[in-house]
């Protein structure tokens, strides 16, 4: 696994992205000297053939991703093939665009555009299909398990699904009896499967580790060059998120890592929160307004909807917010959590909320200073009083600004169970531990797809 700007990534899925840059651009590249043959030269050095070809890889890259093809390794070919085509009708799309704005000097010509297109499809085709079949033969770190408590469960379940992460599960080691799942031994066995099977990893999760951790063997082990990994660390590399079933105060307490946010950081991302949202407000100045007469005009009531929600270190403040429920929606049955398919939701306020247009008076949230343009999701006074007494850690989420988007809300879907509010929890809680303007950065690129696919909305 690599660590690039404070996210967790697949060396696999970096490589597969890597290889897949360099042959688009080799077919576009090929059809361009086919097409033009002896003044492809004169296209591709004088003309800046390269930089546009480029442009076009970049769209392609781009439509790929959105697409989820780096996060789903496993679609089946006519679905791979339906969404490779879409992506290259976008590259199209995109042409077409930048001949419409007279920028011409960037536009890739017709024939090897259509090659170069028609190229990729099969290429991009053959390729993935080559690739997971290399993925089944490439070396992976294997991993053994010192325990078998409920995280430990859930990291191997999750590996197993996931073989581009790399990491392949050997079993468990426990004195647990029954035994649960592809048990390898008991405890003391530790050394024997060790020589046996020869992991390159040994994550220790067991449910009680007095007098159960043989710390000795763990410490010989490690000197011979096999990694020792608390289980609630892979989870973290595992998830991107941080476990709260098991974990204790003296871990955060004590931990040697960097917990809470880097105040430097935090200063840094207040800076650069304002000019987001003084320059997103000034430009979004116009759709606002369509908004709020949109709303006005298709149901009684204001179009602005004001709110408490608690900020950070618990302070209160008022969101704002473009209305998209009918007036008065909580009148009868006080503060409760949306749901699916919620009657409530007006009929322009069901697309603002697909769009995430509903949140676009955020904004000047941002420029008064109660929130950011990332972080966790504000919540109303009502719930958190709720949330603080039935789930562990939830105050902690309020020791940063809340955000108009976040590392929670582009992960995981609109939750409306404790269940839900715990998994979002712990992926703010991994935020605030690497908050970093690199993180950030992805996350607002991340936002953006989520807005355009309307995924996450209710």
């Amino acid at each position: 696994m690599l660590r690039l700007f404070r996210v967790y990534v697949s060396a696999r899925v970096a490589a597969l992205l890597a290889s897949e840059l360099v042959l688009i651009y080799v077919c576009y590249l090929a059809a361009t000297l086919a097409w033009l043959r002896a003044d492809a030269e004169v296209f591709l050095v004088d003309d800046a053939g390269w930089l546009r070809i480029l442009i076009v890889v970049l769209c392609l890259m781009l439509g790929i991703y959105f697409h989820d093809l780096y996060s789903d390794l496993g679609g089946r070919p006519r679905e791979l093939l339906q969404q490779v085509g879409v992506v290259a009708g976008t590259a199209f799309l995109t042409e077409a665009m930048l001949g419409y704005l007279k920028l011409r000097q960037l536009v890739v010509p017709a024939g090897p555009m259509i090659v170069g297109s028609t190229l990729t499809i099969a290429a991009l085709m053959v390729w993935r299909f080559v690739f997971r079949v290399l993925l089944k033969r490439m070396p992976s770190d294997t991993v053994l398990f010192l325990g078998d408590s409920p995280v430990v469960q859930e990291i191997a379940s999750h590996l197993e699904a996931h073989p581009e992460k790399g990491l392949t599960p050997l079993g468990f080691l426990d004195d647990s009896n029954p035994p649960i799942g592809k048990r390898l031994g008991a405890i003391s066995d530790l050394r024997e499967v060790v020589d046996r099977l020869h992991p390159k990893r040994i994550v220790v999760g067991l449910r009680e580790r007095r007098s159960n951790l043989p710390v000795i063997q763990l410490l010989e082990l490690r000197l011979s060059g096999i990694r020792i990994e608390d289980a609630l660390s892979t989870y973290e590399m595992a998830f991107e998120r941080i476990s709260t079933h098991e974990l204790r105060p003296s871990q955060l307490i004590f931990s040697s890592s960097e917990l809470g946010p880097n105040r430097t950081f935090v200063r840094l991302q207040s800076a650069y929160s304002m000019v987001i949202a003084a320059v997103a407000a000034v430009l979004a100045l116009p759709l606002m307004l369509v908004v709020a007469a949109l709303v006005k005009v298709t149901s009684p009531g204001p179009a602005l909807f004001r709110q408490q929600r608690v900020g950070k270190n618990n302070r209160i403040f008022t969101l704002y917010k473009f209305r998209s429920m009918v007036r008065d929606a909580e009148a009868h049955s006080g503060a409760v959590w949306a749901t699916r398919n919620d009657p409530r939701v007006t009929k322009v306020g069901r697309w603002l909320r697909k769009l995430r247009l509903d949140e676009l008076p955020q904004l000047f949230n941002v420029l008064r200073g109660d929130m950011s343009i990332v972080g966790p999701r504000p919540e109303r006074p009502e719930f958190v009083a709720e949330l603080e007494k039935r789930i562990p850690y939830y105050r902690q989420r309020h020791c940063i600004k809340p955000g108009i988007t976040g590392w929670a809300q582009i992960k995981h879907k609109y939750g409306d169970t404790i269940e839900d509010t715990i998994v979002k929890l712990e992926y703010d809680l991994y935020y605030i531990k690497n908050l970093a303007p690199a993180l950030d950065a992805v996350i607002m690129f991340h936002t953006a797809k989520v807005m355009l696919l309307s995924r996450g909305a209710q």
